[in-house]
């Protein structure tokens, strides 16, 4: 039986081919031979449109004014390898240049009267890709701040609310947390990346390795990749068509006019809430994803300012 399956499975395989030769030859117009190749245009065609290049590195890159040492084999390896996964996993980078135009508005003019350097605005976009994101380890919003953390820096968090997803005051408390990580090190690279390893961390690799500055420690892959994640998307993002993006200005995210609604007792229903206004309860959360639940017990009578959207941004508002 085995023998004759053999058997049987050859002449299969001989009919098909047979088929197949036939097929080919027996239009000798040549409407076969065309055939074929418009089966193999769409690959002959992505060949000749899309290349994948090596590309050039800047010799001259800082990060908060801070000078990155481009001369260091090492760093200049590292610093290519971010440019390279991060120009070449081409969606991403176009989403986050959508979204920064959308958020950037906002959290620039907060860092900026924290004092603290512009170009910490890019740890938003490495730690949450400009979305309220959560962690396995439970760090939440664009700023990825640990319930302790967000606590110690004056926010509240609770089952009603959670300010850790609101924008400006997420934004303020990261930047005080830098502040004080730049006191510490009184440098802004190192500052950075104690906001992925923890001041501690940072400071006992320090002391361990008997250096003072962040491309002379020898650090775990993430914390060893996060300042020149920074500075790769700080590239790309500011020179979007030397790296090949092409948009126009129509096509990115626009921040909505909203104005705020003075909230100081309790709220029973959310859903309700935002009907007055002409919008639905999801349109309420999107603009205020720090309110958690549909509704607010606000026992202590807490002033709380809740934004609306503009009317003409959104169907319900018509």
């Amino acid at each position: 039986m085995k023998i004759l399956k053999k058997i049987m499975i050859g002449a299969g395989v001989l009919v098909v081919c047979a088929v197949s030769i036939n097929a080919v030859q027996q239009d000798s117009s040549g409407g076969s031979e065309a055939s074929v190749k418009s089966s193999r245009q769409p690959e002959k065609s992505v060949a000749n449109n899309y290349r994948i290049v090596a590309l050039p590195v800047p010799k001259n890159l800082d990060f908060a004014g801070e000078n990155v040492p481009m001369d260091d084999p090492d760093v200049y390896e590292r610093m290519d390898r971010e440019l390279l996964v991060n120009t070449y996993w081409q969606s991403n980078a176009l989403l986050l240049m959508k979204r920064a135009s959308k958020f950037f508005p906002i959290i620039e003019p907060i860092l900026k009267e924290e004092g603290v350097p512009d170009d910490l605005k890019y740890l938003a976009v490495i730690e949450s890709g400009l979305t309220q994101a959560v962690s396995p380890a439970r760090a939440v919003g664009f700023w990825q701040l640990l319930e302790g953390t967000g606590k110690d820096y004056g926010l509240e968090i609770n089952d009603n609310v959670d300010e850790r997803y609101n924008i400006e005051k997420a934004t303020r408390a990261a930047a005080q947390y830098l502040k004080k990580a730049k006191e510490r090190f009184g440098s802004w690279t190192l500052a950075a990346a104690s906001y992925n390893a923890g001041q501690y961390g940072i400071d006992k690799q320090l002391e361990r390795q008997k250096v003072d500055d962040y491309y002379d420690l020898l650090l775990g892959e993430e914390t060893g990749r996060y300042i020149f994640r920074l500075l790769a998307l700080k590239e790309i993002m500011n020179h979007p068509k030397k790296y090949g993006f092409v948009f126009d200005k129509e096509d990115l995210y626009q921040p909505i006019p909203t104005f705020e609604v003075k909230v100081d007792t309790v709220v029973k229903d959310f859903p309700d809430f935002a009907s007055q206004f002409g919008i639905n309860y999801k349109t309420l959360k999107i603009h205020n994803p720090w309110l958690r639940d549909d509704h607010l017990n606000n026992a202590s009578r807490k002033t709380y300012f809740i934004k609306i959207p503009e009317k003409g941004y959104y169907p319900a508002l018509d």
